[in-house]
């Protein structure tokens, strides 16, 4: 505490000292003609002869490294997750400038103007002629800083973790690329994007648990959506027959690896379609949303590879038999039977033990793309039946690297038998089923005007980020994941109680 508390005295100090010469710490504006990414990919592959003096730029940037060497010095800049070195000498500028080059700290922000060189190394280089500060840091960084790995630190404070960690930007990166692909897709297939409420009277279109708030005006309860479906399909019915939003859902649940209770996902509707169009537009939007963030359809998540080129298909009955463990694997016929069913599952219905049993020994296997499709009417309430098997429906669900990354189905569109299916749900409520859907009477009065056949798919963008730059948890995709609150932060206090 002590030592930490003289650092601060020190960098107030520093600060004094930055004014007397006339800068202001925490400075104005400042105009570049390159960022270092541009510098680095512009030049440097050109020689010292080709370089010349005659380059000149104007750069800014966060200060990574020092190095003072009697009247000259290396600093390292940092900007936009790339690192380019700076030289000062003091004959090469300004008598104000070299002092303010030798109060500068690591962490500290500045501009300077120059040009391009290489030094006796070969290493790309600035020879300053001018220094502009910017910003002045406060708090050390890490002492390790080039590595920060300690996790709650990296998530609670992610703005250090981009600091420390240039290469964490690279994921968020692609995960812009991720979302820029999926809408350029469906922009080309003519889907319309749109926006729907955030806050809901009522919550519905997923099996989940909602986050409850109150608006004062109206007096009422309202809830974060756990799903856009129901709104996106009114608009369905409305006539926007192509239409998707890339959207924040909130459900009150567990946090873990593959769970965070505030998540992004695409929905997307279209009108004359059914599951088997879904299967055919998926494969064709992941495939290149991979090749467009990555540049390859094959990937690497874990120690193995995937490739979004091939993906295989089961039933969620031929799964069960295609991954069961140990020899005593079953038959087709074996998980079809209830009676096999519920020796190998305590859930009280034919098909919440298929899900079961699936959930168990088949889900975390599925690391090569895979689609399962036929589920039981059980577990999907907005989905269509199947003609010859009445207790399935037409809906699937798109694996990898073990983990659902995607949900789809043929919409129900029968406005008595979507009633029939809320009234199922509410039993479940009653029966204590907290995740169970509500009845949606305004929703059945929409599908009572008549909605065109349609498939509908959610495909989970944060997950399929997590496979896409091999991160192994949902918060390493998330730039402010939920966390627990963190506790005394009095160094916060220090700092303006030590401000002079």
């Amino acid at each position: 505490m002590a030592l930490e508390d003289e650092l601060l005295r020190q960098r107030h100090d520093r600060i004094a000292q930055i004014e007397q010469l006339g800068f202001q710490p925490y400075g104005h504006p400042f105009e570049y003609t390159h960022t270092i990414p541009q510098l680095i990919d512009e030049y440097g592959q050109r020689t010292a002869e080709e370089l010349g003096n005659a380059v000149h730029v104007r750069i800014a940037g966060r200060i990574q490294r020092v190095r003072r060497m009697g009247k000259a010095g290396f600093l390292h800049l940092l900007q936009n997750g790339k690192s380019l070195q700076i030289y000062v000498k003091k004959d090469a500028v300004s008598e104000t400038a070299y002092k303010l080059y030798e109060l500068l700290d690591i962490g500290d922000i500045i501009g300077v103007t120059g040009y391009l060189f290489r030094t006796r190394t070969g290493e790309l280089s600035v020879h300053v002629e001018d220094l502009f500060f910017l910003s002045k840091i406060l708090l050390s960084l890490p002492e390790k800083w080039h590595g920060l790995e300690d996790v709650e630190t990296r998530y609670r404070q992610r703005y250090l973790d981009l600091i420390a960690n240039p290469d964490v930007r690279d994921v968020f990166v692609t995960r812009s690329k991720i979302i820029r692909s999926l809408r350029r897709q469906l922009d080309a297939h003519g889907f319309l994007e749109v926006e729907t409420p955030m806050m809901q009277p009522l919550h519905g279109g997923a099996v989940a648990r909602p986050f409850v708030t109150h608006h004062n005006t109206l007096d009422i309860d309202l809830y974060l959506r756990i799903a856009p479906e129901l709104y996106l399909k009114r608009l369905v019915v409305g006539g926007i027959e192509r239409v998707y939003e890339i959207n924040r859902n909130f459900r009150n649940e567990g946090i873990s690896t593959r769970h965070n209770p505030e998540f992004t996902m695409l929905e997307f509707y279209q009108a004359y379609a059914d599951y088997k169009s879904m299967i055919a537009l998926s494969k064709e939007l992941l495939h290149q949303t991979a090749v467009d963030a990555t540049g390859s359809s094959e990937v690497t998540f874990g120690e193995r590879q995937l490739d979004f080129a091939q993906f295989r298909q089961f039933s969620m009955q031929e799964a069960v038999v295609e991954f069961w463990p140990g020899n005593d694997q079953p038959t087709l016929d074996n998980v079809r039977d209830p009676e096999w069913l519920g020796k190998h599952s305590r859930e009280r219905s034919p098909g919440l033990a298929l899900v079961d049993i699936f959930e168990r020994h088949a889900e975390g296997q599925l690391f090569e793309p895979t689609i399962i499709y036929d589920f039981p009417v059980e577990v999907s309430p907005l989905s269509k039946n199947k003609p010859d098997q009445p207790d399935f429906v037409e809906r699937f669900e798109i694996y990898a690297a073990g983990m659902e990354i995607a949900n789809a189905f043929t919409e129900l569109n029968d406005p008595q038998e979507q009633r029939r299916r809320f009234e199922m749900q509410l039993s479940r409520k009653a029966g204590g089923d907290e995740e169970a859907h509500v009845m949606d009477e305004d929703y059945i009065r929409a599908l009572s005007y008549g909605m065109p056949p349609a498939g509908g798919e959610g495909i989970g963008i944060d997950r399929l980020t997590m496979i896409l730059t091999n991160s192994p948890s949902i918060r390493d995709v998330i730039l402010f994941p939920l966390l627990r609150p963190e506790g005394d932060i009095g160094l916060v206090q220090r700092l303006q109680d030590l401000a002079p």
